[in-house]
């Protein structure tokens, strides 16, 4: 049999350490029994009356054997002093005023007479004998690992913001621990009656407004935000305000995230770019969407992708019957389907490599596998590589749509919803053109099917493959420059769970040719953007890392609508979705045109741009010189003020 010796000397260690003060203990009752006497009777022990020690001689032991008893019921001798806190201070007191009383009643029984002051006073000595040894061992090993942090490495100056329950237990582990190497000189606080009082010894200097000024008198180099309870709009403000000082930024999760758990140094987790945009939570209508989901046969074309992954993760939560990931790239299918076995053992997964360009192939797993939802997320959607290769938008996005419209239609799929962009409102790139054609495929396909077909149409997600924020988070790491094209450009931001579930629930309430419009919130300066990030990382914009702008790139516009008319829009039982009315479309016209720019793509065609402007005529195709772009941004400026 093998044999831990780690853990047998471990314990051995720990019976030691028992012992050692079972031990002391026992000599320290005996020497508070003497000295009660001795300072009854003026320090003096010739003055002590014999019927006294007589007592004292008589009791002893007995006196012993019952505190000691005592002090191991109250775990005295098993509990880790290092870290001894109010719990330990009070079953050390419940020990002394016990162990007190059964002496006083014990020699009034057995007769064993002492003056009525000794009582009193070998309670005071008990104390001081048992408490003292203990909490001077953790306040001797604080001591010293303050004196070794400070000889040793530079601890970081934290400045922690809520002085509830969470910031008291957060304070007092940084304090306790030699291993987070902190130093928290100040606590900000807005509960007026705690300014200028103290916590654990330090300081509650003001409110959330005197955390810059703090800050800079402090030379804090962290702030964490202890405050879990904290609402949206609240934490927005404040991390707006945490913004102004140059220093990194830390915070506990939501309360929900927390139930059941005491808060720790562990659950400290950096301020994301989310956390900034100070987002309200979305309603999650989970029922809606499990109504329609769960046993049912759910496909989802570019599955590895940005949005394909976090639909097959909120598909997975509805218990489908069988869920069929498609994708053409390898790698990224790959990575979710290894997530999902993990997290969903018995999930029924299908994961397939295929193009949605191969119609065949397209049809070969609609017919092997009859699916009952497809959510269609494959397409190209990189805005300046498209313009360069502009057929393979058309391939690729307007092709791939055809394609699996067309077999949604000939497998009888009761739903079908496509992913769009709102760079398909008024296009000024080839990939916003090629995703309106993707819509009105979905508007064709509906007048002609018992399919319900349905497009959601929203902005940029935070995060995805190819979006700002990686693209500033490595030029950040790099040292900068962090490049943004126009330093008035503007973009909508939303998370990608969050688009995912409006996108489901988009998904229950389609009925045939909708497409819907998410509300992405306030729109968010790409400049702003690029300085919070900067901020996040501790490092002061313009100063530690330059932004250089590099202007507008083919394609591109200042501002991005969702909207093409307004007044078509009508409300759905969610007030983050909208649906657009765009119409009746002529099918056999359209569906001409579209196979028309379909072969163009093909034959490489060099007007394959003329072809996309014959079917969305306000597509744009001027942009391409740098002074039509700088233009087409002062128009999109204007418009932006006239819709608000």
């Amino acid at each position: 049999m093998k044999i831990n010796t780690h853990r047998f000397y471990r314990n051995r260690e720990a019976v030691i350490k028992g012992a050692a003060l079972f031990l002391l203990d026992a000599v320290l009752v005996i020497a508070c029994m003497a000295g009660a006497l001795w300072m009854r009777f003026d320090f003096s022990f010739t003055s002590i009356e014999p019927v006294f020690l007589e007592s004292i001689r008589s009791y002893m032991w007995i006196n012993v054997i019952c505190t000691l008893l005592i002090n191991a019921v109250c775990r005295l001798y098993t509990s880790l002093w290092r870290f001894a806190s109010l719990e330990e201070l009070k079953n050390a007191v419940v020990a002394i005023v016990l162990s007190s009383f059964i002496q006083f009643f014990g020699m009034q029984l057995l007769d064993c007479p002492v003056p009525r002051s000794y009582i009193f006073i070998y309670t005071m000595l008990l104390a001081v004998c048992i408490i003292g040894p203990r909490f001077s061992y953790r306040f001797l090993r604080i001591a010293f690992r303050n004196h070794e942090v400070i000889w040793q490495t530079k601890p970081v100056v934290t400045m922690v913001v809520g002085a509830g329950a969470a910031g008291y237990m957060l304070v007092r582990e940084m304090k306790n621990s030699k291993h987070l190497n902190r130093k928290v000189p100040c606590i900000i606080d807005d509960d007026p009656k705690k300014i200028g009082t103290y916590l654990q010894g330090i300081p509650i200097v003001g409110n959330k407004e005197d955390i810059p000024e703090m800050a800079k008198k402090y030379g804090v180099e962290e702030i964490i935000i202890a405050i879990p309870t904290l609402k949206d709009e609240k934490q927005h403000e404040l991390l707006e305000i945490c913004q102004e000082t140059a220093c990194k930024i830390k915070m506990l999760p939501g309360i929900y995230q927390m139930v059941n758990q005491e808060v720790d140094i562990s659950m400290l987790r950096d301020v994301s770019i989310e956390d900034l945009l100070g987002r309200e939570p979305v309603d999650l209508h989970m029922e809606t969407i499990g109504s329609y989901i769960t046993g049912k046969t759910i496909l989802v074309t570019g599955g590895g992708g940005s949005i394909g992954s976090e639909i097959c993760r909120q598909v997975a939560l509805h218990e489908p019957r069988q869920l069929i990931i498609v994708d053409i790239y390898e790698n990224n299918a790959y990575d979710i389907q290894l997530e999902l076995k993990k997290n969903y053992p018995n999930l029924n997964l299908e994961t397939l490599i295929a193009s949605v360009r191969d119609k065949k192939r397209v049809e070969d797993i609609f017919e092997t596998y009859r699916p009952d939802i497809v959510y269609h997320a494959a397409a190209h959607k990189h805005v300046p590589l498209m313009e360069d290769s502009p057929d393979e938008a058309i391939k690729n996005n307007v092709l791939g749509t055809y394609n699996v419209a067309s077999a949604a239609n000939k497998y009888h799929v009761k739903k079908m919803v496509l992913i769009s962009t709102d760079k398909a409102v008024r296009p000024t790139n080839v990939m916003g053109a090629s995703k309106r054609i993707c819509e009105m495929i979905i508007q064709i396909f509906s007048q002609v099917s018992q399919t319900e077909y349905a497009a959601v149409r929203f902005g940029n997600v935070l995060g995805s493959n190819g979006s700002v924020i990686p693209i500033f988070r490595q030029q950040i790491k790099n040292g900068g420059p962090v490049t943004v094209t126009h330093p008035d450009i503007i973009r909508y931001f939303m998370t990608i769970p969050e688009a995912v579930n409006l996108v489901l629930q988009c998904g229950a309430y389609a009925k045939g040719g909708e497409i819907f419009i998410l509300d992405m919130g306030e729109p968010v300066k790409i400049l702003d953007l690029a300085k919070k990030m900067i901020r996040l990382s501790g490092h002061v914009p313009g100063e530690d890392i330059k932004i250089e702008f590099t202007g507008l790139r083919p394609g591109e516009k200042l501002y991005e609508e969702l909207l093409i008319d307004e007044d078509n829009l009508v409300e759905t039982e969610n007030e983050r979705i909208f649906v657009a009315q765009m119409g009746e479309i002529d099918v056999d016209e359209m569906s001409r045109k579209i196979n028309g720019v379909i072969e163009k793509a093909y034959e490489e065609s060099r007007d394959i741009r003329e072809e996309i402007k014959g079917i969305v005529p306000e597509y744009n195709i001027k942009v391409e010189q740098e002074e039509d772009i700088n233009q087409a941004g002062e128009n999109d400026i204007k418009r932006a003020e006239a819709v608000e």
